[in-house]
């Protein structure tokens, strides 16, 4: 089934200030992508002595500059043509690149695309998940390529990365080892939600993977972050222990780690708040909402809790509430946590977006990816990764949800699309 997404008219100031941003934040990719290659570098790091620059990328980095080319036509950065003209490229060095039935392992060299072996030889499922996602946006907005979109995809086989016993995907498979991860993705309301909906969509995996997802652990996990609520419902002839936490009154479906990434990066492709407006939609909503109450309780001026850089590395964050295992915030904020939950609260994101400004948070590229907001510390440095996020986000919100849009158009997308309807129960009954 296909939707038509109509935008809500916005503020003409808003509307400049946010497309301004858009325009900084995809010329990282302008100037961080190899124009032979079509490959985006990981990141890059201001520091004493100039920019330091990582010659590597990943089937996530590849995927949010897919996607970020249709933003950038979408929005008139680029021209159309040139957008499509870029996007061939990487479709031709993806085809050239090494791959293992399919799949993406997880580093290549910008420069020359071949793959990093002396990182290892790791296939990861959910970066696989994200690359599929943005290919099949890709398929669909640029017709002419289509059909080469299309056969990468087709030939991205999830099938082996996934347990037939116990119902999940594998969190990866060790190429050179030749053994599986020792761990599944089992918890639903995570990042990987978009890969086991992309492979459910092209039928490498049964629909039943969907329900087999813990939505919170069964109440005999005590090792949890609290005892959860719920009842256990019949979805496609799988028991589904339908648990919930609650925490100051609200009722939430809880992440691993209670980081936003989690909580809202699948939403980028897969339209949730208004295909499952009872489900991962209203649950969207109450991890927004709780991350702004988790900043207020604190004193901190900002919220947005997730991984993010930090000086000299790269570190995870969340509200530990949210979480079945649960990140510490450390009063690190992340700007793009901060600019995807526009869809759920555009003011709050826009008054987030104005203090960063104030706090010298801006930077080349638009918003550095990080700050403590206890000593003002900001990390100058710029990932493909959150500037993906940022560029989706604000083109859903500014275009007509276009990278949602173009991915439901698809046939894989459409197809799955039965698996969004279920009711969280997040709101008592009265």
């Amino acid at each position: 089934m296909v939707f038509v997404f109509v935008g809500e008219k916005k503020d003409q100031n808003e509307n400049k200030v946010l497309e301004k941003l858009l325009t900084d934040t995809y010329s990282y990719f302008s100037a961080q992508t190899n124009e032979a290659t079509g490959l985006t570098r990981d990141r890059i790091d201001y520091v004493s002595s100039g920019i330091k620059t990582y010659n590597q990328t990943s089937p996530t980095n590849i995927a949010m500059y897919l996607s970020s080319l249709v933003v950038a036509a979408e929005a008139g950065i680029i021209d159309y043509k040139e957008a499509e003209k870029k996007t061939e490229t990487v479709l031709n060095t993806l085809q050239s690149l090494d791959r293992w039935h399919g799949l993406f392992y997880n580093w290549y060299v910008v420069d020359t695309a071949k793959q990093m072996t002396d990182w290892g030889q790791f296939i990861s499922s959910v970066d696989n998940g994200w690359l599929t996602a943005a290919l099949m946006v890709s398929a669909e907005y640029f017709n002419p390529l289509e059909e080469q979109a299309n056969q990468l995809i087709d030939e991205m086989d999830y099938a082996y990365l996934f347990d037939e016993k116990v119902g999940q995907l594998y969190g990866g498979f060790d190429v050179e080892k030749n053994q599986y991860t020792v761990h599944h993705y089992g918890t639903f309301y995570s990042e990987t939600r978009l890969a086991s909906y992309v492979a459910i969509g092209k039928g490498d995996v049964p629909s039943t993977h969907w329900w087999k997802l813990n939505r919170t652990f069964r109440k005999s996990f005590d090792w949890q972050q609290q005892i959860p609520k719920g009842e256990v419902v019949k979805r496609d002839g799988v028991d589904v222990f339908q648990g919930y936490y609650e925490l100051d009154g609200e009722r939430f479906v809880p992440s691993w780690g209670g980081s936003m990434f989690e909580a809202l990066m699948p939403a980028l492709y897969i339209n949730e708040k208004d295909l499952a407006p009872e489900g991962l939609g209203a649950n969207n909503r109450q991890h927004v909402k709780l991350q702004q109450a988790h900043a207020k309780v604190n004193g901190y001026e900002l919220f947005g809790f997730s991984p993010a850089a930090i000086p000299n590395g790269y570190s995870e964050f969340g509200v530990t509430e949210l979480g079945v295992s649960g990140y510490e915030d450390k009063a690190v904020v992340t700007p793009h946590a901060t600019i995807m939950a526009i869809d759920y609260d555009s003011e709050a994101v826009e008054n987030n977006f104005t203090v960063m400004k104030d706090k010298d948070m801006y930077g080349e590229f638009g918003l550095y990816d990080s700050i403590n907001v206890d000593t003002g510390k900001v990390t100058p440095s710029y990932l493909a990764l959150d500037q993906g996020m940022i560029m989706l986000a604000l083109g859903n919100y500014l275009h007509d949800d276009v990278i949602r849009q173009y991915f439901h158009y698809h046939a894989y997308a459409s197809s799955a699309e039965h698996l969004l309807d279920e009711n969280f129960m997040l709101q008592a009954p009265k």
